[in-house]
């Protein structure tokens, strides 16, 4: 269940970071309270994890994976530009994740 919560809170965290853009500067309501409520319910969802998780573990899935699915939504959606060192570095990330996950001690 614990995992669960990690995953909810960054799907919100990504969610909340990919509605900067589109927020224009906190010009666009909408989207500025849609951030808003993003990154408050990404980190409530932080908080439940964190009862049963170490907070290295959580810290470090959550933007790990945070980082890897932004750069592929910006690739995908806002078209940015991935190079293979790039790809490489993600891939050194979400490797970085399972390892943490897979061998850290658990509460």
């Amino acid at each position: 269940m614990h995992y669960l919560f990690l995953t909810f809170a960054i799907f919100l965290e990504v969610t909340g970071t990919l509605l900067l853009p589109v927020s224009q500067n906190f010009t666009r309501l909408i989207p500025t309270i849609a951030l808003c409520v993003s990154y408050g319910a990404s980190f409530y969802f932080l908080t439940l994890a964190l009862n049963a998780l170490p907070i290295a573990v959580v810290y470090a899935t959550w933007s790990g994976l945070g980082i890897f699915l932004i750069t592929l939504f910006g690739y995908f959606i806002f078209k940015e530009a991935l190079d293979w060192r790039a790809i490489i570095g993600l891939l050194m990330i979400v490797g970085g994740v399972i390892l943490l996950n897979v061998f850290a001690s658990h509460k």
